[in-house]
């Protein structure tokens, strides 16, 4: 007999084909049926409102036992509207957005959507300013805001008709004293009233860019969201249902109506994450470990892994939407063209898709009347106890030995992408879900077990109604007076208690997940990341009238029907008038680079090439160069020239300069960059009048600092209008400044004096004299800890003749090769070979792969400054699936076995191979052969698309391939090895052997010069 209490739970994910629904009884859920009275599906409609309330209708029509609107605790909604919107660039969603900037003197040149593709951005950028405001990362005040200016900038916005307003202040997500982004929005809410204000805090984490990025998107559909929430929740409340509306969210868990109206961004892969979550429901009392979720749509397959916690595996640090990079945790989820609509070919040989009929399935698929071979008419072929469609249509479409090869084909396609996403080598339980799923074996390798629970096919409606409530908290604390662990404590206790107040209850709360990054060159500051989850406590006081916000005035006649899809554009922001060179396609394999009387005009291609480059060459160092990337970029569009000159034609007397920052990866991507780089230079032209430089230098080309010297030898403004020279003093990244090419050479001291030092925020020191080398880096060190963790060098400059003797030459040129190769491999879809095709570009000999695996461990600790640790690699398969079976032997396999270990100091030191094994998080093992050391170059790049990997981004799980590069030959002499070798990063034991032959670097001077 039915209860009448609050128990059931109703779960719909709308979809872009198919609205899928369920009403679940938890209570009920190791009896067979899992508790599941009724299930639905039928299409989308475009007002999702009318399709939950058909939902709703079936499912209590359906229902075994009858159920009653009281008996309803909660109904939840999985969707896929809001990032549809963003992907198909709607007008009529997405909303002018204007930017705030509360960021004192810095992040002045890589302006708001910089990144973005031009259409996007004009559609949604309206406006933007730069304000006083902004966090060091240790709390202090870079400035305070200034209401006053504040004010001015409503005044603007406001003429200009804007609605939407985000504001994003330097290290805000730290901000709990100051809360500057608060103050600041209740200023704009005073001045302009009834607009929408998102806070950069309340949307991401730290990444000053990516959390802009993805606060504009956020703002530039909230108020399509709040129309859409509401269409969600108007059929519940027709339907006498007395119980709140959920949204999902990315992580599996759920925001009330009214958060979900104000942060829609959160919804975006909510998809995929409902159905490994219901995948993993519809399996319990089965399984306890982590599994692998294979979703079989009408088009794509889609993979992820479950953890044990109940939570997908999340991506790396950054993801992609749209053309839009934002640092939003999104879970790590695999796609190939495989589904039950895939059209399969047979004439020589066989393909089953990549493409695919969709959600026409049922009238273009033979069984069902069509006329198109389908995965789904070989299932039905292959297997008479279906009952589909008309299976005798099927009849003859392939020969016994054609059926015998799609199932080969959709076999290893899948054993394929399982293998991809597994993190050992040991079988896993396999979960099919998806409309799909029968196209697939009930065998495949590398699986433990493989299951095909009932209700697979609405498993994303499943996971939305279990879905859980979780927080997450991300910030910096001082270990100066507390341990690691007792801070570690108090943030879990912080985090369990902000998923209480999110509406879980108490008893049930865990914590999922949690790490801790010691900051370089930041005495005692250690970032913690930890995440909580419980179930929702429907017993909650108040908690049955979470609602969306109240219609707000200039959004009350939305109607959902307005949003449907429209081909004709009606404006320039339609249709992104400014397309633009800058998204032009290029050639790989046609580009030739600008050279003319043996000068290097760099283009934009150019810097993206080199900025891959320089990451790979910066062997898990030197920061990320993308922010000076998408800077000098910009440069370049608006007119800047930047020109490059090889080292062999520097005239003797040429004053070569030198200018680069130092300081801590975590602040480099929050307290972007201003004008300290040309400070700094002034200042050291103060202090040394006569020494102007002539040409500009890199003092490393690893990171981010490889890109400085196009950056300060620009022409035009925010430039000294010079040439770079092709060339560093490293040949890659090392920690010390000492540890440079000039200092090898020894043929005077000190080098790097008289120096200047600027954080670009007032404060400037300059060094005329220094006892050494040495010296000068050990103050530096300690001036950089008090300079806001991240400053700006300017050396003094060497003469040509000087530079011609030091510099490892050819280095940029190195980049671009390194840079192109990757753009090729992703080109042409063989990201499997990227690692063998960057070795071709260092030349014959000059580099090895070392290794190829998965990341299965990786340790931090802080001493002296400097985050040591090391990265533990197993071997893996990682090349991409070849459609048709058989990879080719240049691919490379599992050619490799056992595991290695990468120590690093900021930078990786040696690749060394393990005579044991990995047990849990400990590694038993007995250093055995090494692959690889230091000053050769030691780069880790992501096996899925070719770019570096630095070592704060080493996460668990990850595919990598490991590469060995030659060192330049100014490395491998006595003092060169003593200097940069393993007894130069205090690993003594360690003895230096080449691991191929150093071969000069080509120049792209040489190459493609003309002559005028």
């Amino acid at each position: 007999m039915a209860t009448h209490k609050k128990t059931l739970r109703i779960g719909v994910d709308v979809g872009g084909t198919n609205t899928d629904g369920v009403i679940l009884d938890p209570t009920r859920a190791s009896e067979p049926g899992k508790g599941i009275l009724a299930s639905h599906k039928a299409p989308t409609t475009t007002d999702p409102g009318r399709g939950i309330a058909d939902a709703l209708a079936a499912l209590f029509a359906r229902a075994q036992p009858p159920v009653r609107p009281e008996q309803v605790a909660s109904v939840t909604v999985g969707t896929t509207h809001f990032v549809n919107a963003v992907v198909e660039r709607d007008p009529a969603r997405l909303a002018h957005v204007a930017v705030l900037r509360l960021c004192g003197p810095f992040a002045k040149h890589a302006t708001p959507c910089i990144d973005w593709p031009a259409d996007m951005r004009n559609l949604v950028l309206g406006y933007w300013a730069r304000l006083r405001g902004g966090l060091e990362v240790d709390g202090h005040l870079i400035a305070d805001i200034d209401p006053v200016e504040i004010r001015e900038q409503c005044a603007v916005i406001r003429d200009k008709g804007i609605r939407s307003i985000v504001v994003v202040g330097i290290f805000s997500p730290i901000d709990t004293v100051e809360r500057q982004e608060e103050r600041a929005a209740e200023i704009i809410q005073a001045e302009i009233p009834g607009c929408d204000v998102v806070l950069s805090k309340q949307v991401a984490n730290l990444g000053f860019i990516e959390r802009e990025n993805a606060a504009i998107l956020n703002a530039s559909i909230l108020a399509f969201a709040r129309r859409t929430i509401r269409s969600f929740q108007e059929p519940v409340t027709a339907m006498g249902l007395k119980c709140p509306v959920f949204v999902t969210q990315n992580d599996g868990t759920i925001l009330s109506g009214a958060m979900a109206a104000k942060l829609p961004i959160r919804t975006f892969s909510s998809g995929p994450t409902n159905s490994m979550r219901g995948a993993a429901f519809l399996a319990q009392g089965e399984l306890s470990e982590n599994i692998m979720v294979v979703d079989i749509g009408g088009t794509t397959t889609d993979v992820g892994l479950l953890l044990a916690n109940g939570f997908p595996r999340q991506q790396a640090a950054y993801s992609d939407l749209a053309g839009v990079r934002m640092n939003f945790s999104c879970p790590d989820i695999k796609s190939i063209g495989l589904g039950g609509g895939s059209i399969v070919r047979y004439r020589d040989h066989m393909t089953v898709g990549p493409d695919s009929v969709g959600y026409k399935l049922t009238d273009e698929a033979l069984i069902f009347g069509g006329k198109v071979l389908t995965a789904t008419d070989c299932t039905a072929a292959a297997d008479p106890s279906l009952d589909l469609g008309q299976k005798g249509l099927a009849a003859g479409a392939l020969p016994e030995k054609g059926i015998s090869q799609f199932k080969a084909i959709v076999t290893h396609k899948l054993e394929k992408i399982i293998d991809t996403m597994k993190t050992s080598p040991d079988d896993l339980p396999v979960l099919l879900v998806g409309g799909g799923a029968i196209i697939a074996p009930d065998q495949l390798k590398g699986a433990s077990r493989v299951l095909k629970p009932k209700y697979a096919e609405v498993a994303n409606a499943v996971g939305a109604a279990m879905a859980r409530v979780s927080a997450v908290v991300d910030t910096v604390k001082s270990t100066e007076s507390k341990t690691t662990q007792q801070l570690l404590d108090e943030i879990c206790d912080d985090a369990i208690e902000r998923t209480v107040d999110a509406g879980a209850l108490r008893s049930t709360v865990k914590i999922v997940e949690k790490e801790s990054f010691p900051l370089q060159y930041i005495e005692h500051k250690t970032r913690f990341i930890v995440r909580a989850a419980g179930d929702c406590d429907f017993s909650r006081v108040g908690l049955s009238n979470v609602h969306a916000e109240e219609q707000r005035a200039d959004d009350r006649d939305n109607n959902m029907e307005d949003y449907e899809k429209s081909a004709k554009p009606t404006s320039d922001r339609e249709t992104g008038a400014e397309k633009s060179k800058e998204e032009e396609e290029i050639d790989i394999v046609m580009y030739r680079p600008q050279v003319r009387n043996r000068v290097w005009y760099v283009s934009e291609t150019d810097v993206e090439w080199i900025a891959t480059g320089c990451y790979i060459l910066g062997t898990g160092g030197g920061g990320s160069p993308y922010a000076h990337m998408v800077r000098l970029r910009q440069m370049i569009r608006d007119g800047a020239v930047v020109r490059i000159v090889s080292p062999d034609d520097l005239p003797d007397d040429a004053q070569v300069g030198c200018g680069g920052g130092a300081g801590s990866p975590t602040v480099g991507i929050e307290k972007l960059e201003g004008d300290a780089m040309l400070q700094a230079q002034e200042a050291l032209y103060k202090a040394c009048p006569g020494r102007r430089a002539t040409h500009m230098i890199s003092v490393e080309v690893g990171g981010g600092n490889g890109l400085q010297s196009m950056i300060l030898g620009a022409g035009g403004p925010g430039g000294m209008d010079l040439p770079a020279v092709d060339g560093d003093w490293m040949g890659r990244a090392f920690p010390t400044k000492w540890q440079t090419t000039p200092v090898v050479f020894n043929e005077r001291q000190p080098i790097w004096s008289p120096i200047a030092v600027t954080d670009g925020n007032g404060n400037t020191i300059v060094m005329p004299e220094a006892k050494s080398d040495m010296h000068v880096e050990r103050i530096i060190r300690a001036a950089l800890s008090q300079m806001g963790s991240a400053i700006a060098m300017a050396d003094p400059p060497v003469t040509g003749a000087e530079c011609r003797r030091w510099a490892v030459e050819h280095t940029l040129s190195q980049s671009w090769r390194i840079g192109r190769a990757v753009a090729k491999a992703r080109k042409q879809n063989r990201v499997d070979n990227v690692a063998e095709t960057i070795l071709e570009e260092c030349g014959p000999g000059a580099g090895r792969v070392l290794f190829k695996g998965k990341i299965v461990g990786v340790e931090r600790s802080l001493r002296m400054g400097h985050v040591y640790g090391e990265c533990i690699i197993e071997a893996a398969d990682v090349a991409e699936d070849i459609e048709g079976g058989e990879r080719p032997a240049s691919a490379g396999g599992t050619q490799f076995e056992g595991i290695i270990k990468i120590p690093f100091k900021n930078e990786n030191i040696a690749a060394i191979r393990c005579n044991g094994s990995k047990v849990g998080s400990e590694t038993t093992e007995l250093e055995g052969e090494v692959l690889g050391v230091t000053p050769d170059l030691i780069s880790v790049i992501d096996a899925q698309n070719g770019e570096a990997l630095g070592t704060p981004e080493y996460r668990y799980g990850l595919l990598v391939i490991v590469l060995g590069i030659a060192a330049s030959d100014k490395w491998t002499t006595e003092r060169g090895i003593e200097i940069g070798g393993p007894k130069g990063f205090g690993m003594d034991h360690l003895t230096y052997k080449p691991l191929g032959r150093f071969v000069k670097p080509k120049s792209v001077i040489d190459e493609f010069d003309t002559q005028e």
